[in-house]
Order: C-alpha cells, then structure tokens, then sequence
C-alpha cells in the first residue's frame, strides 16, 4: 500500500496507465470500424447471399451483427458493475483487468476463423471480443483517481486517448497495406478464399498480438487495486450492492448526479454515432464504385482517428483555461451542429469534411468526460464501483441509443432521420450540463 501511494502521481505510473489505450484501441479501430465491417460484408457479397440461417430462420447480415453487439452491451453493463464490486471488495482489479484483456485479444484472434459455414463460432468470438474490450476498458478507466490528482486528470486522459489513436492508426496502416497490397506480403489466393479476405483475417491476428504485447507494459507497473475493509462475505453479490451504493451516493452529490444525467445523454448520442458511421457512410454516400466506397471509408476512419489526437489535445487545454463543464457544452453544440450537416451529405468530399469535424469533437468528449467524472467522485478507494456505474450508463445509452437509431430509420425509411434524432440528445445534453455547476463549486 505504501508504494503505491507513492507512485501516486509519478510519471512512469501516469505513463504505464495511459498506455493501455495504445495496447487495446486497436480493437475498437481495427475490429469495430475499419477491417471487420468491411470483412463481413465482402463475406457475404462473395457468397452471393444476404441472409444466412440462425436458430432455425432466415436473418440478414446487418441486422444480425447489430443484433449480436446490442446483446453483447446488454451483457457488458450486467457483468461490469458485478466484476467492479469484487475487485474492488477484493483489491486484487488488475487481475480482472489482465482477464479481460486477454479475452478480448483471444477473441480477436479467434475472427481469423470467421465463416458463414462457423457462424455461431465466429458471432462468439465477435460477442467475446466486445466483452473482452469494453470491460477492461472500464477497470482500466477506474485505476484514473487512484493513479493520478486531480489536477493531472486531465491531461493524462486526454495523453491515453492520444496513445490510443496513434497507436491504432499505426497498426491500422499496416493492416490496410495487406488488404490492398496482399501480393506484396506474398499473400495470395488459396482454396477457394481470395487474397483480400485472408489479409482481413491475418489483421485480426494482428490486433490480438499487440494488445497482448503492448499491455504488458500497464500490467509491470498499475498497482493490484485497495483492499477493502470489513467481512467478506457473499462476494459475488457484492458487485450489485456496490451498484446500488454508488446510486444512494449520488442522492447525496448533486453535482454528480447532475453531471450523470448529462453524460447519460450526450455519450447514448456519441456512441452511437460512433458505431454507425460507417454504415451510414456506405449506404447514403455516393460513391460510385465498390473500390472507391472502400477506399472512401478507409480514408475516412484514418481522418477521425488522427484529428482525434488533436481534439484530445485542444480539449484538454481548452478545460484548464474555460472549465471542464464549459468546455463540455461547447463541444455538444459543434456534435449538434454536426447531427444537422450529416443530414444534407451527399458526396465523398462533403463526408471528410463531416470525419474530419467528427474527429476533433469524438476525442475531446471521450478524455473530457472521463476526467470530469473522475474529478467528482467522493473521496474514496472505492473508484471501481464508481467507475463501474459510469460506464454501465454509458452502456445502457449505447443501446438505447442504437435501438432508437434503428426505429427511426426503419420507420422513415432512412438514416438521415436518426442523425437529427440523435441530434435532440445533445441539445437535452447541453441543458443538463448548464445545471451542472449550479451546485456551488465549479469544475
């Protein structure tokens, strides 16, 4: 306990802490926006099929995955506050966080067999894969109060998410240099499976390789986690009453019960928007062709991520000069204003223009808002649990969120209907935020 109290606020632990995000934002690049979607739809295009039989009836691809990450969230914000409140209860969250984090790698690994012929293996390793990530995420994302001060929260989370796009955009070149390259790695056509398919999978390889390789760097020097106090009976329960403990002490904060609310809102439309970019850039762009849609998105994915450095950057400094909460409304206001123009795209140039503004405002909200929470909490080693119902709302947003998304677009017939849709969350998250600091003390 005493060295790592020590170690609190260091720069090898500020350090080792921070680049977790360059070990395990390769997945949510590589496997979440870039390679796999693109993987799954050519899977299916060279088949000369839309639809394959699951639990006895007919379903279509997209409907499918989508079906298969909504369940994969529902689980997600079961099995986090319960994982939490153990590792917490127990001290020992870093031996979760290495769980997760190797599930999740393994899982992507496991992509590399992934066939309409192996479709339920392939949709676990896919549901496991989302599991393995968002979990770790969240254990990693409570060691923030216990590593560093207040005053340092903010730039080293804005510094994790920055590692987290560097390090994705690297692996991510070299992953797209073997789809459109494949002979020039001596890839090549083999029993029936063409060369830019083989790659995708050889990419998956690669993700589950680096995030074990590079996330044992965090595990040498993040501490075991505290200990807590008093019995320790009925563990695996315990992970439900912490929940509901840190939902009794929002009663008592109402600057972080207010600031919840907020982020409740805002993050469902983030999100979501996150997850359903690119689909929405193949279906209502015009592209031309099949190469130059491919293309396109690339080129788009690769834009975000890298503006996204310098949004983290920007924000961070914009926070400690304006305020965190000030800084957080202005941002909502560009995402709302964003949420109409994606409304009117129609060419190629219109939707970099869209990634590019997208880029700068995903990775100031993401870091801002993990510090801002951080930042609010009680005084306590009790960070997992409050971290934990963090990231459950945000869970329970995405699908919200990504439900409604689907309704509205189902229901009207397009998706640009949703992306004004998404864009009342906002403008309800901007109200919410501007109560946030009504409660005396600002942040």
């Amino acid at each position: 306990m005493a060295q790592t109290l020590a170690l609190k606020g260091s720069k090898k632990l500020l350090n080792a802490w921070a680049f977790y995000d360059w070990a395990n934002s390769v997945y949510s690049l590589v496997i979440s926006s870039a390679i796999f979607p693109l993987f799954y739809g050519l899977l299916f295009r060279t088949a000369g099929i839309e639809t394959v039989t699951i639990f006895g009836g007919e379903i279509a691809r997209a409907p499918l995955i989508s079906y298969v990450t909504s369940l994969a969230f529902v689980f997600i914000a079961i099995v986090t506050p319960l994982v939490s409140g153990v590792a917490d209860y127990l001290g020992n969250k870093k031996i979760f966080l290495k769980f997760f984090c190797y599930l999740g790698a393994a899982s992507c690994i496991g992509l590399y067999w992934f066939s309409l012929e192996y479709i339920y293996f392939g949709l676990i390793c896919y549901f496991l894969g989302l599991v393995g990530f968002w979990v770790s995420f969240a254990i990693n994302n409570s060691y923030l109060p216990d590593i560093a001060y207040p005053e340092q929260q903010d730039r080293i989370s804005a510094k994790g998410f920055s590692l987290g796009y560097i390090g994705s955009v690297i692996l991510l070149v070299f992953n797209l240099a073997m789809v459109m390259k494949p002979d020039f790695f001596g890839i090549t056509d083999n029993g029936g499976e063409i060369a830019e398919i083989k790659a995708m999978k050889y990419s998956f390889i690669s993700v589950g390789i680096w995030w074990i390789l590079f996330s044992q760097y965090t595990f040498a020097h993040l501490p075991k986690g505290y200990k807590r106090e008093g019995k320790r009976d009925h563990i695996i329960l315990n992970g439900f009453k912490e929940l509901r403990f840190v939902w009794h002490q929002l009663g008592e904060n109402r600057r972080l019960k207010r600031y919840l609310g907020a982020f409740f809102t805002y993050s469902m439309a983030v999100q979501t928007i996150m997850l359903i970019a690119t689909y929405f850039g193949e279906e209502e762009i015009m592209w031309g062709s099949d190469n130059e849609r491919t293309t396109g998105l690339i080129v788009s994915i690769l834009l975000i991520q890298i503006v996204a450095i310098l949004g983290a950057t920007v924000t961070a400094w914009a926070s400690k000069g304006f305020g965190n909460i000030k800084t957080l409304v202005v941002i909502n206001i560009i995402w709302a204003m964003l949420c109409v123009y994606a409304y009117f795209l129609q060419t190629p140039m219109d939707f970099y223009i869209a990634a590019g503004l997208v880029g700068i405002v995903m990775g100031g909200i993401q870091a801002l808002s993990r510090s801002t929470y951080s930042k609010f909490l009680p005084d306590t080693t009790d960070t997992t649990s409050f971290f934990s119902f963090y990231d459950v709302a945000e869970k329970i947003g995405i699908i919200i969120g990504t439900l409604m998304y689907g309704i509205v677009a189902q229901l009207t017939g397009s998706m640009r209907n949703s992306t004004i849709f998404l864009g009342l969350f906002f403008l309800i998250g901007i109200l919410l935020l501007l109560r946030v600091n009504k409660v005396k003390e600002s942040v």
